[in-house]
């Protein structure tokens, strides 16, 4: 139609457009808002009511708040994630150096063990924690490293 303000921006092909705009808006409401836009700004304000009323349609109490909330929490959930992901990935890399150089990766437990003398000598017993009451012993450590066993006290 010749002069209506809607034909340039809710085209026949997309009836459900028009139809959700008119639901939530009114047709008086959008007509009003459009006549006080300039003719370039329109066509986003229409794109803008479009979004808004499908998302109404869908979730008529939340609309597009819903929507973005939604997006929000998965982002601070997938931030999580990544962070966590990033936390094993320098772990991981900090255990490769000492892989290659023929040493058991870094353990926190196992580098105060050995700075405070617990665990005695190579075959295990003694030292703070008495007989082997550790899921580990130096003996151990010696025979993964190629060192075999018995022997020294702190490393």
């Amino acid at each position: 139609m010749p002069g209506c303000i809607f034909a340039p921006y809710f085209p026949p092909e997309e009836p459900h457009k028009f139809a959700n705009v008119h639901k939530i808006f009114g047709a008086s409401n959008v007509t009003k808002l459009l006549n006080d836009l300039l003719p370039h700004q329109r066509e986003d304000a229409v794109n803008s009511l479009a979004y808004e009323a499908e998302a109404r349609v869908r979730d008529p109490v939340y609309g597009c708040v819903g929507a973005i909330t939604f997006l929000q929490r998965q982002v601070h959930r997938l931030q999580k994630d990544l962070d966590a992901a990033n936390a094993d990935l320098i772990r991981f890399a900090a255990t490769i150096p000492a892989v290659a150089q023929g040493r058991p990766p870094f353990d926190p437990l196992v580098m105060n063990r050995r700075s405070v003398g617990v665990g005695g000598g190579g075959g295990g017993g003694g030292g703070y924690y008495g007989g082997g009451g550790l899921p580990w012993s130096d003996e151990e450590e010696d025979q993964m490293n190629g060192r075999g066993g018995g022997g020294g006290g702190n490393m």
